[in-house]
C-alpha cells in the first residue's frame, strides 16, 4: 500500500511538471510576449471563459479548429520534441508505451497526427510494407521528414508525408479498407470530443476489416486526486498553452461509440495515458 502511494505521488508530480510546462508556463510566456495591455486582456478573458465552462458547466469546451491547429502546430514544430519527447515524457513512461504500441504495426501503415516523427524509430522495418504519415501542419511534417533523412531509418520502407485533416480527409484521400494498421499517439485530445468522434470514424473506415487501429492517448486518471486535478485544469491548460490538448477525455467510450471493438487496453502512469488495440468492427 505504501509503495502504491509513493508511485501515485511520483506520477502526480511528473504529471504536474508535464502539464504545467505545457499549459501554465506556456501561458506565462505568452503573457510576457504580449506587448499591449489589450492583448493581455484578451488572454485573461480567454482563461476566464474556459475556466467558467470547466467549473460551472462541468463539460469540455475546448477544441482547436483545423485552421487553428494548422497554424498553432506550425509554430510549435521546431520545439515540439523538447516536451513530447523530453524528460517529462520519459518519466511518465510515454516513450516505453510508444515503443510497445508501435511495435505491433504491420503491413501498410497510416499514422495520423504524425507530428515531428516521434514514432519513426519505433516501427519495425521488417514488419511494415509502407508508412503514410499524415498531419494537418506542414511545419510538423517538414520536421518529421528531416528526422527520417538524418536518422537513416526505415530505408527499406516507402514513406509518404501528407498534409491532411484527420477528422475529415482520410476516407476522401485514401478510400475505405486501405491500410492494415492505423496509428495515432496523443492527437485525439486536440480534436475535442466531436472531432475525436469524426476522426475515429475515419480511421474505422480506412483500416481493413482484418486490420488494427493502435491508439495511445491522454485519459482521465484512475487516481481520484489526479482525476480531479485533470478535470479542473484540462480546458484551461489546453486553451492557454497546452497545444490544444484536453487531457481528460473518455477515449474508451468514444472508441466504442465509433463502432470499433477494443481488443486490448493498457493503463500507464495510473491511467494518465492509455493504449488501445482496436478492431474496425464491433461485431
Amino acid at each position: 500500500m505504501a509503495l502504491k502511494r509513493v508511485c501515485c505521488m511520483f506520477y502526480f508530480i511528473a504529471f504536474l511538471w508535464w502539464s504545467q510546462w505545457n499549459g501554465v508556463f506556456a501561458y506565462g510566456a505568452e503573457c510576457r510576449a504580449a506587448t499591449t495591455s489589450s492583448r493581455r486582456r484578451q488572454l485573461l478573458e480567454r482563461v476566464s471563459q474556459v475556466t467558467a465552462s470547466t467549473f460551472l458547466l462541468n463539460q469540455p469546451s475546448f477544441a482547436l479548429s483545423p485552421e487553428e491547429a494548422e497554424k498553432a502546430y506550425d509554430t510549435y514544430a521546431s520545439t515540439y520534441n523538447d516536451l513530447d519527447g523530453g524528460q517529462a515524457a520519459s518519466a511518465l513512461g510515454i516513450e516505453t508505451a510508444r515503443a510497445m504500441l508501435i511495435s505491433q504495426a504491420r503491413g501498410d501503415v497510416l499514422e495520423i497526427g504524425a507530428g515531428t516523427g516521434l514514432n519513426l524509430d519505433k516501427y519495425a522495418a521488417d514488419r511494415i510494407t509502407s508508412l503514410t504519415l499524415v498531419d494537418i501542419s506542414p511545419g510538423m511534417l517538414r520536421e518529421a521528414e528531416a528526422k527520417l533523412a538524418e536518422a537513416k531509418i526505415l530505408k527499406s520502407v516507402p514513406v509518404k508525408f501528407i498534409q491532411a485533416d484527420a477528422t475529415s480527409d482520410l476516407v476522401r484521400r485514401f478510400g475505405t479498407q486501405s491500410f492494415d494498421t492505423v496509428v495515432d499517439t496523443f492527437s485525439l485530445c486536440v480534436f475535442g470530443n466531436e472531432g475525436t468522434k469524426r476522426s475515429l470514424n475515419e480511421m474505422r473506415q480506412v483500416v481493413k476489416s482484418t486490420g488494427r487501429v493502435l491508439l495511445l492517448e491522454n485519459s482521465r486518471s484512475t487516481n481520484p486526486l489526479l482525476g480531479l486535478y485533470q478535470d479542473g485544469t484540462a480546458n484551461v491548460a489546453a486553451a492557454v498553452g497546452g497545444k490544444g490538448c484536453v487531457y481528460n477525455q473518455d477515449v474508451g467510450r468514444l472508441i466504442l461509440e465509433s463502432g470499433m471493438k477494443i481488443m486490448k487496453e493498457e493503463d500507464y502512469a495510473v491511467g494518465l495515458f492509455r493504449s488501445y488495440v482496436c478492431e474496425a468492427r464491433s461485431t
